[in-house]
């Protein structure tokens, strides 16, 4: 059996998990790098996410927490869109992805990690970028650090 060495998991996998929402949370704290939030809108703010399928996996979310799409007002639906077509535009210019995967897991059993705070995710995508690594080991190779994406998206929307 071969291994794969991710050595910086063990933060995680040791770390107290945190009650409550990250969603809300997060964007209550003074840590705009350390928590990866790129931009802060109205009603809605930019993340990158931190176990991302792809470099530049961002998620979209409300300040205000609800579980689901058909709840939010038009000011914080029109500005969650308008922020999904911002991400978009950036992460053409700063990454130049071959395409992307837009989308929201809508409760637990549409696969929803967070599934009582609405939000949406942006994964730039490239030719090639699943290989067969996934397929037979059930692993996913992400080839760049959170914090050096953060660095190549801050300031950018």
């Amino acid at each position: 059996m071969k291994h794969i060495w991710a050595p910086w998991r063990i933060q995680y996998i040791l770390q107290d998990k945190p009650g409550g929402c990250i969603l809300c949370d997060k964007p209550e704290e003074d840590k705009d790098a350390q928590n990866y939030i790129l931009y802060r809108g109205k009603q809605n703010f930019i993340m990158m996410n931190s176990y991302p399928y792809n470099p530049g996996h961002l998620l979209i979310a409300p300040y205000r927490h609800t579980p689901g799409l058909e709840e939010l007002t038009d000011e914080e639906r029109n500005e969650h869109f308008e922020l999904v077509s911002r991400s978009i535009r950036v992460l053409k210019e700063v990454f130049k992805p071959g395409g992307f995967n837009i989308g929201a897991n809508i409760g637990k059993v549409a696969g929803a990690g967070i599934d009582d705070h609405f939000h949406s995710h942006i994964v730039p995508r490239w030719q090639g970028d699943t290989n067969y690594i996934p397929v037979l080991a059930d692993i996913r190779v992400v080839p760049q650090a959170l914090a050096d994406a953060y660095k190549e998206l801050e300031g950018k929307f």
